[in-house]
């Protein structure tokens, strides 16, 4: 566990090292992308840092993170439909994530739009309703739509309590890294029993 927990410290680091640099907004939108479909990191890390450092600018970080991960849905959907078999479910199968592909596909027959929001909101890994979303043929506008809500209610929160708060938050998660990416893997097993259980 403590060879996962570095391992997590080290990339959390290198996400957040690019907090100061001179194209940091770029860098937030192309991670916040790439999270979407593939990259393991939420990107709420990198807006974390950069709305330390200005939190004047906070929500404006939070739109360009939103704009950036639902467009990285779409980017996903694609993946999954034209290409699952040969990009699609080895990302899924990277992440340990083909059973929970599996759930997704139930979900998707009744519940696509609040499936999606959940995942969207919520430590339930987005890439793997994004991809599913693809290979199941659900709705595109579906997906925008839910993403749109889910992504920004979750990103805009985040800047919130830092334009507000800033720093001691950082701090906090800093020092409870370990305790909180035990929550946080917590909150993901029990986001797919929620939704697999009450949304039937």
């Amino acid at each position: 566990m403590k060879k996962i927990f570095d391992w997590m410290r080290r990339l959390k680091a290198w996400v957040e090292s690019y907090a100061e640099r001179a194209h940091a907004q770029w860098a937030l939108f192309l991670i916040a992308f790439a999270e979407s479909s593939f990259f393991p990191i939420p990107p709420d890390v990198l807006l974390m840092a950069m709305a330390v450092i200005i939190p004047k600018k906070a929500f404006r970080y939070a739109l360009i993170c939103s704009a950036g991960s639902v467009l990285g849905g779409v980017f996903g959907y694609f993946i999954g439909w034209a290409f699952f078999e040969t990009i699609g479910q080895p990302i899924l199968q990277f992440y340990g994530a083909m059973g929970q592909y599996e759930t997704v596909k139930q979900l998707y027959s009744e519940h696509a739009f609040l499936a999606i929001l959940s995942a969207a909101f919520t430590p339930i890994p987005y890439k793997v309703f994004t991809i599913a979303a693809g290979t199941f043929e659900v709705s595109l506008a579906t997906l925008v739509a839910a993403s749109v809500i889910g992504r920004s209610a979750r990103f805009f929160l985040v800047a919130a309590l830092f334009y507000f708060f800033g720093a001691p938050i950082k701090r906090f998660i800093d020092k409870y890294f370990e305790l909180l990416t035990v929550a946080f893997l917590v909150l993901l097993v029990g986001g797919f029993l929620v939704i697999r259980f009450f949304l039937r």
